[in-house]
């Protein structure tokens, strides 16, 4: 029987599953199956797709939660999975803090571990682990590996992750951890592809979509990102804040009177574009919005995009490359000219046919940094950690 790894990524809005055969000792490049549950917070939709083809298509006018939403996609993946020895299934966890700097096998005691750290990221990791709890529960046997957003970070120069805090708060983990790791780490695997002498350029990973932030690589290494202790850090998002004063959470729990968790809500649940338009955390209707709000919204979130290459450009020294993925990085020709041509004192030139298109090279050619889009693959990357994972494990064996 042919075997295979079975990934989950399971977050607060979307569940995707990939299934990846191994033949002759190797993994496929892509899955024979792909599963998704989107709208958890609004119109469920499951689809399950072979070959780029739909094999089923369900609508739900609500579900209770990612819970019953994997125990749904899983139901409908089983008889699918029955012709393959599952060898692993591997898991997206955001957070690992300072205990995983790499992918493991998850036992009792590392998902204790991780339990721990929900409160770091409390609109993933409780979601990441239920996906983990789902998958033991179906599969006993089955080695459970997890893939970290965070581990890709664990390249930063120590200066890069520190905050102005006391040195004992540092020693004690509060330091910048740096997200979407698996997008930025399947993107340095696709440079040499597109980059000649890619190991010399100063590249800019701009991974927007409903969650978005940044990466510097040099050497295809991360060496600052936007990102910090939390996912809250760095860009606005759909509906999380950003940079923001600290400041700020002291007057609102002190002179405002808010609790921790109605901060926490605000900061999480109600900022970002959906804060600033008021009408939608979703880029898309936002472009379509003729309200002066969301117009402001998209200003606001491009003005970020730009600082923050700036200030990544910085870090690195100049620039060489920048690449666009994610929901918005890969699909919002408007979002990405505009912060390519406000750029445009680093030397980019957009070519607007190229951009329109969205694929590939978006950037005229010339002396000057180039612009790309490359669609991220986190999946293949999850897999891949856990085939590594569980091959190591058999030659020990």
């Amino acid at each position: 029987m042919t075997e295979a790894i079975l990934t989950l990524n399971t977050g607060s809005s979307s569940i995707k599953a990939a299934l990846y055969p191994l033949e002759t000792g190797a993994m496929a490049g892509t899955p024979s199956v792909r599963a998704t549950v989107s709208g958890l917070d609004s119109e469920p939709v499951l689809r399950v797709m072979r070959a780029g083809s739909t094999l089923a298509e369900e609508r739900f006018e609500a579900l209770r939660g990612p819970g019953q939403a994997v125990e749904i996609l899983l139901d409908r993946l089983m008889p699918l999975t029955e012709e393959y020895a599952l060898a692993a299934c591997g898991h997206r966890i955001v957070h690992g803090g300072r205990s995983f700097s790499g992918p493991v096998v998850l036992d009792d005691a590392s998902i204790a571990t991780l339990t721990s750290l929900s409160s770091l990221a409390p609109g993933h990791q409780p979601e990441n682990l239920g996906g983990v709890k789902a998958a033991r529960l179906r599969w006993p046997s089955v080695p459970q590996t997890a893939s970290f957003d965070t581990a890709f970070h664990a390249t930063c120069p120590a200066i890069a992750r520190y905050y102005g805090l006391p040195r004992e708060m540092l020693e004690d983990g509060i330091i910048r951890y740096g997200f979407h790791g698996l997008s930025y780490d399947y993107i340095a695997g696709t440079l040499p592809a597109f980059l000649e002498e890619w190991d010399r350029h100063r590249v800019i990973v701009a991974h927007l979509g409903s969650g978005a932030s940044m990466c510097a690589l040099k050497n295809g290494a991360s060496i600052a990102t936007t990102m910090g202790f939390t996912a809250l850090d760095g860009l606005p998002m759909g509906t999380r804040c950003g940079d923001i004063d600290p400041g700020v959470l002291l007057y609102l729990l002190e002179e405002k009177g808010l609790t921790p968790a109605q901060i926490s809500d605000c900061l999480y649940r109600r900022s970002g574009l959906l804060g600033l338009s008021g009408i939608s955390s979703d880029m898309r209707e936002l472009e379509a919005s003729d309200a002066p709000q969301g117009r402001e919204a998209i200003d606001y979130f491009v003005y970020r995009c730009g600082r923050e290459i700036g200030s990544l450009t910085a870090a690195l020294g100049g620039l060489d490359a920048l690449v666009f993925t994610g929901g918005i990085g890969q699909n919002s020709a408007l979002v990405r000219g505009r912060i390519v041509t406000e750029a445009g004192w680093l030397g980019f030139v957009l070519d607007d046919r190229a951009n329109n298109a969205g694929n590939g090279r978006i950037t005229a050619a010339g002396n000057g940094p180039s612009a790309w889009v490359v669609p991220t693959d986190e999946e293949l990357v999850i897999a891949r950690q856990a085939w590594q994972l569980v091959s190591e494990q058999d030659s020990k064996s």
